[in-house]
């Protein structure tokens, strides 16, 4: 049994897929069914009895300081988040890593899933009878994951948070330390760090009921749980879109990042109209909230 020392909670990303909210705010610090998201994770953070957790920033880190005061959590700042996937993160955060909850800061959890003491390290995860294109875990005789396939059905797939002991955590960053300088680690997530070290890393998982853990990859997603975003994204840029086009938020799906070069770029991004049997792209291209060009195709 080990008692959790702290969690770190990654927040440093683009989350690129959920343009355009994301080009005005970090996912994490989007309202979900009258609550920040990743405030809400903080609160049952605390509500477990862990106190000290500690936050990794990047993209518009800026936005996530009024934590400090009324979270009295500490930032980190993840200087790499623009060049680098997120282990990056965990690698700004290695020295605070112990007996230590690994959270993504966008996850949001119907119920609360942290205690103060866990007994071995795991991921949490879902089941699927369908395919799903998540990671999908196979386990040995031991209850420990022997095997990550990337899609799978009749399955349990990592989602959501993670527990790491401290032999768990010293061994992560052992192996992280000995590759972070190649160039190929450049674009991994921490996970493909793991999946690639199974031997060395043992990890259980804990299973989780359909409706505990929730992610939402797009807007069109966050619709289906938060029905309020539908009529009302809470966006500027959607807003002026609607009124240009003199069409309702609602009727506005299907929107997608068309990826830009480099971080100074203006946000570049396109959508369709529900019911529109054209099926036309409308493509829109922002800097600092200023529209630059609109273009349907």
């Amino acid at each position: 049994m080990y008692k959790v020392d702290n969690a770190v909670i990654l927040a440093a990303g683009l989350s690129r897929r959920f343009a355009p909210l994301s080009h005005e705010k970090p996912k994490s610090l989007i309202e979900v069914k009258g609550e920040i998201l990743i405030e809400r994770q903080i609160r049952q953070i605390k509500e477990a009895g862990i106190s000290d957790i500690y936050i990794v920033t990047g993209y518009k880190s800026e936005q996530f300081k009024y934590l400090e005061k009324k979270f009295g959590v500490k930032l980190l700042l993840n200087n790499e988040y623009y060049v680098r996937n997120n282990h990056s993160s965990i690698y700004v955060a290695r020295e605070h890593i112990k007996n230590t909850y690994i959270c993504s800061a966008d996850n949001y959890f119907s119920i609360n899933p942290f205690e103060k003491e866990v007994n071995d390290s795991y991921y949490a995860t879902l089941y699927s009878d369908d395919y799903t294109k998540e990671w999908c875990v196979s386990l040995d005789e031991n209850g420990y994951i022997n095997e990550v396939n990337i899609g799978g059905s009749k399955s349990w797939y990592m989602i959501g948070h993670t527990f790491w002991s401290e032999n768990f955590s010293r061994e992560f960053i052992k192996i992280l330390e000995e590759v972070y300088e190649n160039p190929e680690t450049k674009d991994l997530l921490w996970e493909d760090v793991y999946r690639a070290n199974l031997n060395r890393l043992m990890m259980g998982i804990r299973k989780y009921d359909d409706g505990d853990i929730y992610e939402f990859d797009s807007l069109d997603e966050l619709r289906k749980f938060d029905h309020t975003y539908i009529d009302e994204t809470r966006s500027q840029i959607i807003h002026e879109i609607s009124e240009r086009l003199s069409i309702k938020e609602g009727n506005m799906i299907d929107f997608m990042e068309v990826k830009e070069k480099t971080i100074d770029e203006p946000a570049r991004f396109k959508f369709r109209i529900k019911n529109d049997k054209t099926r036309t792209w409308y493509y829109y291209e922002y800097a600092d909230k200023n529209l630059i060009k609109e273009k349907k195709q």
